[in-house]
């Protein structure tokens, strides 16, 4: 079994500090807690860990079935990538106070954008280790449209649940477990296509 090198453990605590801060001030801004009441600040301090803890379970299941080595970088950036989208998202309408309307479009844009330039850097030179590839307009390009056609899965899986929902379900119970659901495929989905299609050695 492959063991964590400095460069996995370094970008595990970084992604993982990431996250770990900006989940921590998300919460605080909307005064929420962690489940069982436990404060968010200790987030800071446990999610890098787990993060590290992701990797190194990826390279164990990495030895019965390949692409899991990756697929534990991958969901680690996975879940940095969502924490950068939300935190510059949050800090555009604390900033702004725009929660609607065309203010609110292009807060979310902007988040959008930040955090797939995020993803992109992260997959290309720790995920996929395509370092030695040069930064070309194909490799953009691919990386877009594959995130492009991941949210369209994620949206479209979801809606689909929802609109499916049993009348004895609750709506908005079912409207989570759609999206768990519809996040799950895009997961999957962008991990193959970059895997295949972008970062392809």
């Amino acid at each position: 079994m492959k063991v964590l090198s400095t460069r996995d453990v370094l970008s595990g605590f970084v992604t993982g500090l990431t996250t770990g801060v900006i989940g921590w001030r998300i919460l605080v801004y909307l005064g929420a807690t962690l489940p069982m009441g436990i404060d968010p600040s200790v987030m800071p301090f446990i999610i890098p860990v787990l993060w590290i803890a992701g990797v190194q379970l990826g390279y164990f299941l990495g030895t019965m079935m390949r692409s899991f080595t990756q697929f534990g970088r991958f969901a680690c950036i996975g879940f940095a990538n969502a924490a950068v989208d939300f935190g510059v998202l949050y800090t555009g309408i604390a900033t702004t106070g725009a929660v609607e309307g065309m203010g609110y479009t292009l807060i979310k844009a902007l988040s959008f954008t930040i955090a797939t330039m995020h993803s992109y850097l992260w997959n290309k030179y720790w995920t996929f280790e395509a370092s030695n590839s040069a930064v070309s307009t194909r490799e953009v390009s691919s990386f877009a449209g594959v995130s492009l056609v991941s949210l369209l899965v994620n949206v479209g899986i979801a809606s689909a649940i929802v609109t499916l929902r049993p009348e004895s379900y609750n709506a908005e119970s079912w409207a989570g477990i759609s999206a768990i659901v519809g996040s799950a495929a895009a997961i999957i989905f962008s991990f193959t296509g970059f895997r295949m299609f972008v970062f392809r050695k």
